[in-house]
């Protein structure tokens, strides 16, 4: 076998065994833990700490806050933490907080970044259990009825992620993500569940356990994604942390390719980073069940470059004799493509039929548009790290700030 061949079927087999890998989890956790939830849970008598980290939010604010004044949960307070902004925000926060009693504002002279923020809205908070969502998502009124009943019902549980959904879907980007974060994010999180360790929370929606971030020294502020940050630290520390489909957050996503690129990149560099910091740590036999989270993280690495090195190599032998070892001779897929192709049907169907509950049942609506998935994202995906892997590597540490991401384009969303 040519190194070539090797390479294409190293390019094939990492999605197909990937595919099958999370949809046996996914499915396993469906119906163990998802499938039977059709009623509220036991309210807890504790209470929690909504925060909301804010930087040049004042076009969302105010639609943000009044969704989370308005969480159905007898017990808990709302955080607005205004990072610095240079725009109306901290005015609009001072205007509602006047408003609303259950409100609090906290104001950062300059912006320190999301870490930071958050960091100042748990001292301030006067509640063992934080839910924390970014300041232009709208929390669905239960979801701190369901995140807290996981927080409180299990004491080894340090945080719990939920289920966000796109609103934006009026553009074929929109589209494609509304299919992503159910067919891709969603069952990838079912599955890392059912396996024992999730690779990270989702950042605009995620409660956590105050004892537990106290233990592992809260958020870091060097690291470009937080959020996955503290999710290893807290789960190499011993903690557990639960996916909470049911616990709901209406988010806005890119709709032009420069956003997408820049939010992406982030994403791929923020794992890089935790690679990079973390594993020294992973040797050790407490860290036996992140293992397998870390092994698919690398190998995700390396099939981003098999794949940018397959198509450099194509385009190379357009105009450059290469000698067989190396020569591409063609981009499309042959029989193993197919395999493939059918692998990502089906993993599209199931995961969307698992999903469907969530979004108004569009499920023949949303699959149309996934199908056309890893046309795009896929080389996105592998793009994004390759060029994300130097940057992690070599970029000096910093305080982590953050810039107004694109959230795509409003008015019609279906």
């Amino acid at each position: 076998m040519s190194l070539m061949e090797i390479l294409f079927l190293f390019a094939f087999l990492y999605p197909l065994v990937m595919a099958w890998t999370w949809m046996v989890g996914g499915l396993w956790f469906y119906f163990k833990r998802e499938y039977q939830q059709n009623h509220l849970p036991e309210i807890s008598e504790q209470g929690c700490s909504i925060i909301i980290p804010c930087f040049n939010e004042q076009a969302q604010v105010r639609e943000t806050i009044r969704f989370a004044i308005q969480t159905q949960y007898p017990q808990f307070e709302v955080i607005a933490v205004n990072d610095g902004s240079s725009d109306n925000t901290a005015n609009i926060l001072d205007e509602l907080a006047l408003k609303h009693p259950s409100l609090r504002v906290v104001h950062l002279a300059e912006n320190q970044g999301k870490a930071f923020a958050l960091r100042s809205g748990m001292m301030v908070s006067q509640y063992e259990y934080l839910i924390c969502i970014d300041g232009d998502a709208l929390l669905h009124p239960h979801a701190a009825i369901w995140m807290m009943h996981q927080l409180t019902a299990f004491n080894q549980v340090g945080a719990v992620t939920g289920n966000p959904r796109i609103l934006n879907r009026s553009s074929i980007l929109g589209k494609l993500q509304v299919g992503e974060f159910s067919s891709i994010i969603g069952l990838i999180k079912r599955a890392q569940r059912t396996y024992g360790r999730i690779f990270t929370v989702s950042g605009v929606i995620a409660g956590f356990r105050k004892t537990a971030l106290m233990q592992v020294g809260l958020w870091s502020e060097d690291k470009i994604t937080e959020d996955i940050d503290i999710s290893w630290k807290l789960q190499l520390a011993g903690w557990d942390i639960h996916y909470v489909p049911n616990a709901l957050c209406y988010i806005y996503m890119p709709e032009t390719f420069k956003g997408l690129w820049k939010q992406r990149l982030r994403w791929a560099q923020g794992g890089v980073e935790v690679i990079k910091t973390y594993l020294p740590k992973l040797f050790k036999v407490s860290a036996l069940k992140m293992w397998p989270v870390a092994l698919e993280a690398i190998t995700s690495m390396i099939w981003a470059y098999v794949i940018f090195l397959i198509i450099l190599l194509f385009f190379l032998g357009l105009v450059v004799p290469l000698s067989p070892t190396w020569q591409i001779k063609s981009l499309f897929p042959q029989w193993y493509g197919v395999i493939l192709a059918v692998t990502c049907l089906i993993q599209f169907f199931v995961s969307l039929f698992i999903d469907k509950r969530y979004d108004a049942n569009r499920f023949l609506r949303n699959y149309f548009w996934v199908i056309w998935y890893p046309l795009f994202f896929w080389i996105l995906s592998a793009a994004t790290t390759v060029v994300a892997v130097p940057k992690a590597l070599f970029t000096p540490k910093k305080r982590a700030r953050w810039v107004s991401p694109d959230r795509g384009v409003r008015g019609e969303s279906e």
